[in-house]
């Protein structure tokens, strides 16, 4: 039993120290943009997904990759297909496009290069102005997602 304790005081640490990725709204990017400025990631996926299910996983087990995101961009995760509620982004308003049990975010196509079915995981990366810098459809690995987000973020400054 005392064995038990001590594993379990050991491992609390670990947990307490390490940090998931920050993420928002669209809602709220608007007042965080007015607040302090900066690039902005979109990540669409689907609760379905097993690709994305795993993606999300291990680029949050890679510390250095949330610290570069937390710190340096805003982060908005998508569902694309759960999410219902009307978004503005960009001076547009989008809406729930519902297809009986089942749907799709109008957002979500917009932002899509495929505008009939998004590939998932899709990441899109903007600036702090919103212009389009980056568009990554299918898994992101966290060693190439911190390489592109210090080339963007040596591009911006």
């Amino acid at each position: 039993m005392k064995i038990i304790f001590i594993l379990f005081l050991m491992l609390v640490p670990a947990f307490c120290l390490s940090q998931k990725m920050r993420a928002g709204t669209f809602s709220e990017l608007e007042i965080f943009q007015k607040e302090n400025k900066k690039p902005v990631i979109i990540h669409l996926y689907t609760g379905w997904c097993g690709v994305c299910k795993i993606e999300s996983f291990n680029l949050n087990k890679d510390q250095e990759l949330v610290q570069l995101i937390n710190e340096n961009f805003y982060l908005i995760n998508f569902e694309a297909e759960k999410t219902k509620e009307k978004i503005r982004f960009q001076g547009k308003e989008f809406n729930y496009l519902s297809n009986g049990n089942s749907g799709i975010h109008e957002l979500a196509l917009a932002l899509s290069k495929n505008k009939n079915q998004p590939v998932y995981p899709l990441w899109i990366f903007l600036d702090a102005d919103q212009n389009l810098i980056y568009y990554q459809e299918g898994e992101f690995k966290p060693e190439k997602m911190k390489q592109k987000l210090k080339e963007i973020s040596a591009l911006l400054k």
